[in-house]
């Protein structure tokens, strides 16, 4: 065969049957492959508390409120001068997982963390008047005995990192906004 008869071949009715062929299962694997991708996006639940607004005019100091954010349980504890005085003496202490009190909270009277113990996912107690708060007057976790301070420090027990600080904005400090 010549340059000549290669390059002067016409399409056949084989090539457009491969061409066609190609083309459904194309469109096939992608209308099959759909719900799987469209699985992998976030509830409408989800992304209606993806960011939430809290009002902090309410809260009495030395109270402790629960409020639900992206299905986890979010402490809100407006702390006294004498729970901020203790968070901040600990600071030099022998701490697990050192970190500031300064560095966990934007205003010191207001100390937000995700309730869930690190250790393995528990709900510490001491949110309630009448709960066990632990040594440290902080949290306790009765699954495993963890006991966190007045700044969710991990103080003593299985826990291996501190009460987990949120992605929030302290408004005025009568606002938070969570997200």
């Amino acid at each position: 065969m010549t340059n000549a008869a290669v390059t002067d071949k016409q399409p056949t009715r084989r090539d457009f049957l491969y061409v066609a062929t190609g083309t459904a299962a194309a469109i096939g694997a992608a209308f099959a492959a759909w719900p799987f991708i469209d699985n992998l996006r976030p509830s409408a639940g989800v992304r209606s508390l993806a960011a939430i607004e809290v009002s902090l005019a309410p809260i009495e100091p030395g109270q402790r409120v629960t409020i639900k954010w992206r299905g986890q349980p979010v402490f809100i504890d407006r702390r006294t001068p004498e729970r901020v005085a203790a968070a901040v003496a600990d600071d030099n202490a022998e701490l697990k997982d050192p970190e500031r009190d300064y560095d966990r909270v934007q205003d010191p009277e207001w100390l937000i963390v995700v309730g869930v113990c690190t250790h393995l996912g528990c709900i510490p107690l001491g949110q309630k008047d009448g709960d066990s708060r632990g040594e440290w007057g902080g949290w306790f976790c009765p699954c495993h005995g963890s006991a966190y301070d007045t700044s969710g420090r991990i103080r003593k027990g299985p826990a291996p990192k501190n009460l987990v600080v949120p992605t929030y904005r302290l408004i005025d400090g009568e606002t938070v906004i969570f997200g």
